[in-house]
């Protein structure tokens, strides 16, 4: 029993170690856009979307907000757009899926969405119309250029109904994750779009007063849009919403895990304290003869201290195959490293040694000669 306790308990804190270090991965990692300190503001409304010149103007006057850009999508958040394109000399036979954004000319300056080859939308290339087009480097690869290089300066193209829509690629930038980590980098594309249908604005805020700064652009909402509320978030913080299961999951494994050492240590401490009673006669002589308390702790100790070792070298796979298959879920993942199931097995023994020592000392501590006397 004490050995199967042992065994659940180690599983669920090599579990709770794993998920903590993957959701930990998870918020670390270079997503390939700045998500900090960048303020969402839908618009949802057709009067909204005609007003998003405007307020976009009074929103970039803020000392404190360094760059405004606007988007149809932006990262972590659903895009149901995406093209079947081909590149010259090719055909839809040979087309690949490519996700649309229509972004305006300071979109991927906000964003911080660096160029690899060629350039960026800008309001300083006033020749760039929505027949232009700026794509990762995973596009880059499915469709089958060389380098980015090589892409910048030709065009992709879909048919549609007989007729083909081209567009020029101006620009290739740096692979980003516009979805969460769960799924791989995949092609993706910008179109301009300086027209007011647009339906997100983001600004990049510094780290100044932030209410002081709301307040601000809630003033400016108001003045613009009168009659609608103002309503904002966080780029970091909708994306971490795409985690959400797994954040459900680390705590509920950390509260079964609480419970199931608790349980564990009352099983150990039971046991341990029947062991104590059935050898009051062989801890009496051993003391008479000259045995320290602690050599009489380890005596008491060594037989639980196994069967945890014992239940460290079950749980240990078990716990493996598990994560391991939850980490599949991830596109993007940790190993698991010796590292866990070495500290796992040490505090498991700490765990076990705490629990058993308690009573051993007891034991040990009692006078022999009464304990002789009452056997």
């Amino acid at each position: 029993m004490v050995v199967v306790q042992f065994v659940i308990s180690v599983v669920l804190i090599i579990a709770s170690v794993v998920i903590s270090k993957q959701m930990n991965f998870l918020r670390s990692t270079d997503l390939g856009f700045k998500k900090e300190q960048q303020l969402v503001i839908p618009l949802r409304s057709a009067v909204a979307k005609e007003n998003y010149l405007n307020l976009k103007q009074k929103i970039a006057a803020n000392p404190d907000v360094k760059s405004v850009g606007a988007s149809f999508y932006y990262p972590g958040i659903f895009n149901p757009t995406d093209w079947l394109m081909y590149k010259e000399g090719n055909t839809m036979e040979n087309a690949k899926s490519v996700y649309i954004n229509r972004v305006d000319n300071s979109f991927l300056q906000t964003m911080e969405i660096k160029p690899v080859a060629g350039r960026i939308f800008s309001e300083d290339f006033t020749g760039d119309n929505e027949n232009s087009i700026v794509i990762n480097e995973k596009a880059v690869s499915v469709m089958g250029f060389a380098s980015p290089e090589a892409a910048v300066g030709n065009w992709i193209a879909f048919d549609w109904e007989g007729t083909q829509y081209r567009f020029g690629i101006i620009g290739v930038v740096k692979d980003f994750h516009f979805k969460d980590l769960h799924i791989g980098i995949e092609p993706y594309g910008f179109l301009l779009n300086n027209t007011s249908n647009q339906n997100y604005i983001i600004a990049q805020v510094g780290t100044g007063n932030m209410k002081q700064n709301l307040d601000s652009f809630e003033a400016n909402w108001k003045s613009v849009i009168p009659n609608e509320p103002f309503e904002y978030s966080f780029l970091d913080q909708d994306f971490q919403k795409n985690y959400q299961a797994e954040d459900w999951l680390a705590k509920m494994i950390s509260y079964f895990t609480l419970i199931a050492i608790i349980i564990s240590c009352l099983g150990l401490f039971g046991l341990a304290t029947f062991s104590a009673e059935q050898r009051i006669r062989e801890i009496g002589l051993r003391k008479v003869l000259g045995a320290s308390v602690s050599n009489l702790v380890a005596l008491l100790s060594v037989d639980f201290l196994k069967l945890v070792l014992l239940a460290v070298l079950i749980a240990s796979p078990l716990a493996w195959y598990a994560m391991d298959k939850w980490l599949q879920t991830f596109a993007y993942k940790i190993s698991i490293s010796w590292e866990v199931f070495a500290l796992t097995a040490l505090l498991a023994i700490i765990i076990a040694l705490v629990t058993v020592s308690f009573q051993a000392i007891k034991a040990a501590l009692v006078n022999p000669v009464k304990n002789l006397r009452t056997e």
